[in-house]
């Protein structure tokens, strides 16, 4: 007779695949109080979800136990980002015993996308009431982490892993640039899949407080019969450079001002570092664009409504339509978008970087 395996412990617990199969590394790290039943179920049943979730794709589970008591949810993730890094895992994920909520409303998992790490509150868990549903919680967590959604085929998902595997050749002698550019080009599907998991278009809406108030001062201006001279003098290309300028500002106080630009510790964490500004850069770039289009829509509706087209043909000196009512929103709009960047940095680090990188599962 064979001998029988000891039964796996908290650790490395691998999953054989075919060697063509791509396989990812996900770490899961556990408090100690979590009891041997569970880490059982988890250490058994998860490998085997997975793979059944998600097929084409080879999976590592690793176990880690970190003492987590009294962290709040984004120091969590923070633990987890630090671990993915430290230890070269590709997602990672941790339990914890805080009780996390949204309002009234109790909030089962909490995800940072672009940094391929999330969180799953205990107690919510333990409410629907089998140890079961904190392997299930973990494997449906491993999906937005990764960037896939429930309708890519396998073919695309392995496509995405196999990006997230490899590590790029590392070559001494390549600037910034250069790495990045690479960084760019072997990691493209991963990238596009984590800035849509990002869903970065919900970034103004979250800031909406600070960027509301810019927004409606802005829209006041319109009364400002010399913002309808400059709006007509300008032209589409200076109103286009105003607009991009308005844009890259309110990025750049984002970015510079929650310090959501990362550098590596170590150089094998570069290529990870690298996706993470990226993606975050992208992230902040398409939730402005996005508030850049509402202001504009909402500015050139207003300019219809409030701009009586005969005094503002009076005022400039010439016949107006369409054209121009759109360059009077254009001006107005990136006015207000430039308020906003003001508006935004008078937010807390925390806030913003909550806005820019995690989502809740209530």
């Amino acid at each position: 007779m064979p001998d029988t395996p000891p039964p796996p412990q908290p650790g490395d617990v691998p999953e054989t695949q075919p060697g063509n199969v791509p396989e990812l590394v996900l770490g899961v790290v556990i408090p100690p109080s979590l009891d041997t039943a569970t880490v059982q179920e988890l250490t058994d049943n998860l490998p085997r979800l997975l793979r059944e979730s998600y097929p084409g794709v080879g999976w590592r589970m690793v176990i880690a136990v970190e003492t987590l008591d009294g962290r709040a949810p984004s120091e969590l993730l923070e633990t987890a980002r630090d671990r993915l890094l430290d230890e070269d895992w590709d997602l990672a994920v941790v339990v914890s015993d805080l009780a996390l909520r949204s309002g009234r409303k109790p909030v089962l998992t909490q995800i940072s996308p672009v940094h391929r790490v999330g969180l799953i509150a205990l107690p919510a868990v333990r409410a629907v009431g089998r140890r079961g549903n904190m392997t299930t919680a973990v494997a449906r967590l491993v999906g937005p982490l990764a960037g896939w959604d429930d309708d890519d085929a396998p073919e695309d998902r392995a496509r995405r892993a196999r990006e997230m595997a490899d590590d790029l050749p590392d070559h001494a002698d390549e600037n910034p640039i250069q790495f990045t550019g690479r960084v760019v080009a072997g990691n493209a599907r991963v990238l596009l899949g984590l800035i849509l998991a990002n869903r970065p278009w919900r970034l103004a809406v979250t800031l909406s407080r600070a960027l509301t108030a810019a927004a409606a001062a802005g829209v006041v201006t319109l009364a400002t019969s010399d913002l309808w001279l400059l709006a007509t003098a300008y032209g589409p290309l200076r109103l286009t450079l105003l607009t991009v300028l308005a844009v890259g500002a309110v990025t750049l106080t984002l970015v510079i001002g929650a310090d959501l630009w990362e550098r590596p510790r170590r150089r094998v964490e570069r290529e990870q570092v690298a996706l993470f500004n990226l993606a975050t850069t992208a992230t902040v770039v398409i939730g402005v664009i996005t508030f850049f289009g509402a202001l504009f829509v909402l500015s050139f509706l207003a300019a219809v409504l409030l701009v009586d087209a005969g005094v503002f043909a009076a005022v400039v000196g010439e016949s107006v339509g369409l054209t121009e009512y759109a360059q009077l929103s254009l001006l107005t709009a990136a006015l207000a978008t430039v308020g906003g960047a003001l508006g935004a940095g008078l937010e807390s680090d925390d806030v913003v970087r909550a806005a820019a990188f995690t989502r809740n599962d209530v």
